[in-house]
Formats: C-alpha cells, structure tokens, sequence
C-alpha cells in the first residue's frame, strides 16, 4: 500500500510548528494578540490539529499533557511514540500514514476515539489499557487474520467499528462471526447492527463464542486470583514479614549453602532435616502472624490520628464559617449604608469601624487555625508515642522469634555435628556409599567439621539478614509516617494562612473601592473646578484697591 507522501520530504515537530499550529488554531483578534503577548503554555492546550505537515516522527509532543484531542491524520508517520506523556487524551487521529504496529500506547487509558484509518497495519495488539474506547477506527489497513476481532472483546465500551477494506472483510465468515463475537456493537462499517444479525451470528457461531466466554471467565478468575495474591504480598511486606508464611526462609539458608544440602543426605541426618525444617517453618509462622496482626493495630492507630485531624478541621471549618457570615452579614450593611452617605465624616467613621471589623475577622479565624494547630501538634506528639510504642512492640516480639530460630539452628548445628561424626569413619572407609560432595567433606576431620561450621554460619547470616531487615524497615516506617503527618500539617497550616489573609485582603480591597468611589463622588467635575477658577481671578481683577479680595 503505498502512501501518498513516500516522496516527500519529512518533517520534524519542533518548537516552531507547534507554535504556528496553536496560534493558528487559538483565539484571534484582539484575544489571539493577547495570548500571543502573554505567550502559550503548552500545557494548557486541549485540542491539537497537525495534519498533512509531512510529519515523519511524533517526538516533541511531551509538554501537550493537558491535550484531550489530537490529530495527526495525512503525515507519513512510520512508528508511534512519544505520547506516553498525553494521558488526558480522548481524541486521537492516525490516520493516512504508515503506521505498521499499534504500540506506545499504554498510558493513554482515557481514549474513546481512535482512528487507524488507512494505514499498514496487521495486527490490532498492545491495546489492552484502552479500556474506555467507544469508537475504533482501523480500515483499509493490513488486517488478514480473523483473531483480531476477538482481541477486541476486551473492550467492554465499543460501540462504533470500522474494519472495512481489510483483507479479513473478503472472508465469508466476517460479517456473522463479527457480530457474534462483539455483541456489544452498534454500528459495523458504517452500518446498523441489527439484532436480526447478531441473533444469526450467534447461532451459527454459538460453540466457538461459548468456548471465548469459558476461556474469558478462567482468565478472569485467574486475573482475580493474581490481584488477590499481589495485594495480600503487598499486605505482608508492609507488616515486614512478606514470606514467613512458608518454608521460604527456611529454603533461603540452603539456596547457596551446597555443604549444608550434602550434610543432610548424610546417614542418620535425614530425620533430623525433616525435623529442623517443621520446627524452623513453625516459628516463621508465628511470626508471621504476629507480624500481621501488628500491622493491623499500627494501621488502625494511623487511622485513628487521620480520623482525628479530619474531626478537628470539620469543627474548625464549621466555627470558621460562623464568623464569617457573621462577618458578611455586618459587610452588605455597611457597604450599602456606605454607597449612600453624603458626609464625608460619617464615611470616615464607618470606613473605621468597617477596618475594625475585619481586622476582628482576621483575629477570630487565626485564633480559631492556631487552635487546631495546637490540636493537630498535640494529636502529631500523641501518634509519635504511639508509634514507638508499636515498634517497640514489635521489635521486641520479632525479636523473640529470631532468637528462637537462631536456637533451633544452633541445636540442627550440634546434631548435625554429632551426626557428621558418626558417620566420619564409615566414610573415611567406604563403608557406606555417598554422594561426590560428602566424600569431598569427609576427606578428614578438619574438613568435615569446617564443612558443618560454614553451613551454620551460612544459615545464621539469613537469619540475621531477616532480621536487620525487620528492624530497619518497622524504624523507616516509624519515621515515615511521622514526617508524613508533619508535612501534611505544615501544607494545611501554610494554606490557611494563605487563605485567611486573602480574604481578609479582598475585603480591605473592596472598601477600598467604595471610599474612593465616594471620593470621586464628591469631586466636583474638572471643567466646573476651571470655571470657578476663571471667576475668581476675574473677581480679584475688578476688586478696588484697598477692599479684601475674596
């Protein structure tokens, strides 16, 4: 299929064609020449036409991340990339180009309407996120394989498809396998889908959509179970005792430990490893469930300081919303007793007092935010004690547990000790027929007894490794948390200051407006002012010498 811009010369989207497209496609007149002075942020942009400027490559689009649409039909595009930055995309045009694979697309979960039309692509893939698309474009492409209709089951919300000119639409299945298959649809190649047609694809396609509906439930369930899985590890981790459910640390100390692996196989050791490993896996258990149970009750404390400061601020927004219609009740009265006086003393007074009034307002709603941030600072100092208290709580159990590990490694260390001399001679001799790698062991005393102690202190290095972790992570966590909360509080501290002061300065500014309203009111004209003027010197002029001069 050959494109109509194969021989021309390619362009590149630089700084200066997204210029000219947004200034093209912006506001004109006066607004344009506004904009244009203020100069354009990219960002801002909602909608973005490029079409038939030769654009060979879409890099350079990364500032557009408020960009809803987007069209880029009739370039010669070869490869998508470079929008992986334009998440709030609804609207995307490829179409006419030479577009061979649907690919960069997986962060762009907000399309609904997505148009391929008249491309060189052969496979409809790597779509999987595009989960709101309504509307999908993609004929007169490359499509030759009738799998591609059902990838696009995945897409609970299409409505509108358009496959036409495709090699697949030559099939005779096409058209009553299609409507079988995406019984969802609306519209197909710009026709009606009629019910008549999809009760009629279903019948004659009824086996083959019963086995896609069977395979769909079990990769759901699956996909289900995966979620399940992935949320209780992550559950798990942040209780720090991830994978002591099981054997898994356990089978840790024998990963790079092949002198312990072989010991084990020694005669007399194999009831001893079975019985090392149940003992071990049981304490990992416990701890485990220690582990979780503390996580629960740290996050429930956690829960309770947030609980608490969204109380405080609801009772703080509450007294503060008291104030001020308290406040803008005094304000519409004296605003308008303001817009009426004549007398400039009276105005003085009231302009005083109204000053008053607001500076009062400034006071009561400060008052009121350095109250709750006595509250929260207290509710923060409160949480720190109780954090320490779980860590110590915890450190001290877990603790406890991997010394109990250490004992149950210490007393398999002495068996296995006791064992390994036992079975010294024997080898020595050949009595008893082993593996190559006891017999590299046993070749004398020294060597066998250096082989037990490494493999001891090859298993107390995992378990002191565990530990270091579980203490490291439940302090990082403490301190996390509490740097959280301070952050948190300083930002809400921050901002109603902020917040308190501009309104409080809008106001000002407000009777600031009134008075010299006022002011203007009581002015008189500057033709009158020239008038008057010019009297008064023509009186001076006719005064008789020696009388006063007005």
């Amino acid at each position: 299929m050959a494109h109509l811009y194969d021989k021309i010369t390619p362009s590149l989207i630089d700084e200066e064609m997204l210029l000219t497209a947004v200034e093209e496609q912006g506001p004109k007149d006066e607004a344009g020449e506004i904009a244009k002075a203020e100069g354009i942020d990219f960002h801002q942009v909602k909608s973005l036409r490029l079409d038939y400027r030769n654009i060979m490559t879409m890099q350079g689009l990364f500032q557009f991340t408020g960009l809803t649409k987007l069209q880029l039909d009739n370039n010669i595009i070869e490869k998508i990339q470079g929008i992986d930055t334009l998440v709030n995309l609804v609207w995307l045009d490829l179409s006419f180009n030479s577009i061979q694979v649907i690919e960069g697309m997986d962060k762009l979960t907000k399309i609904e309407d997505l148009t391929f039309y008249n491309n060189k692509i052969s496979r409809i893939q790597n779509m999987d996120n595009l989960k709101n698309l309504e509307v999908f474009s993609i004929g007169n492409n490359e499509l030759n394989a009738i799998d591609n209709l059902v990838y696009l089951r995945r897409f609970p919300k299409l409505k509108t498809l358009n496959l036409s000119n495709n090699p697949i639409c030559e099939m005779d299945v096409y058209s009553l396998y299609t409507a079988a298959i995406l019984p969802n649809l609306v519209y197909l190649d710009y026709q009606l889908m009629e019910d008549t047609m999809r009760d009629k694809g279903y019948q004659k396609y009824v086996l083959p959509v019963e086995q896609l509906l069977d395979k769909e439930r079990r990769q759901a369930a699956e996909e289900e179970l995966a979620k399940t899985k992935a949320e209780q590890f992550a559950l798990h981790t942040a209780a720090f005792v991830e994978n002591l459910n099981g054997p898994h640390l356990f089978d840790a100390m024998y990963k790079n430990d092949r002198e312990g692996t072989a010991l084990n196989t020694m005669p007399n050791a194999g009831k001893q490893a079975v019985l090392f490993r149940e003992t071990f896996v049981d304490i990992c258990h416990k701890a485990f469930d220690f582990g979780v149970t503390a996580y629960h009750q740290r996050k429930a404390e956690v829960d309770l300081f947030w609980e608490c400061v969204e109380l405080a601020k609801t009772e703080d927004r509450k007294a503060g919303m008291k104030v001020i219609e308290d406040f803008i009740a005094v304000r519409s009265q004296t605003l308008e007793q303001l817009r009426d006086m004549r007398n400039t003393g009276q105005v003085k007074r009231t302009v005083s007092v109204y000053h008053a009034r607001i500076t009062m307002l400034w006071d009561k709603l400060m008052g009121n935010e350095m109250h709750l941030a006595g509250e929260i600072e207290e509710a923060i100092e409160n949480l720190d004690y109780g954090l320490q208290d779980h860590v110590g709580h915890f450190l001290e159990n877990i603790q406890g547990f991997m010394t109990k590990l250490r004992d149950a490694e210490n007393n398999n260390h002495e068996t296995i000790m006791a064992i390994a001399n036992g079975n010294l001679e024997p080898i020595l001799r050949g009595d008893v027929e082993v593996s190559d790698k006891l017999v590299e062991i046993f070749t004398d005393k020294d060597s066998m007894v250096g082989a037990v102690a490494a493999s001891h202190d090859t298993h107390m290095l995992v378990i002191d490794s565990r530990e270091d972790k579980m203490v490291s992570g439940i302090n990082q966590w403490a301190a996390d948390v509490l740097e959280e909360v301070k952050q948190a509080e300083i930002q809400r501290n921050r901002h109603r200051v902020i917040e308190i002061s501009h309104r409080c300065e809008c106001y000002r500014k407000e009777l600031e407006n009134v008075e010299m309203s006022f002011v203007k009111d009581q002015s008189p004209p500057r033709d009158e002012e020239k008038k008057r003027h010019r009297s008064v010197v023509r009186v001076t002029h006719i005064t008789p010498i020696g009388q006063p001069t007005e």
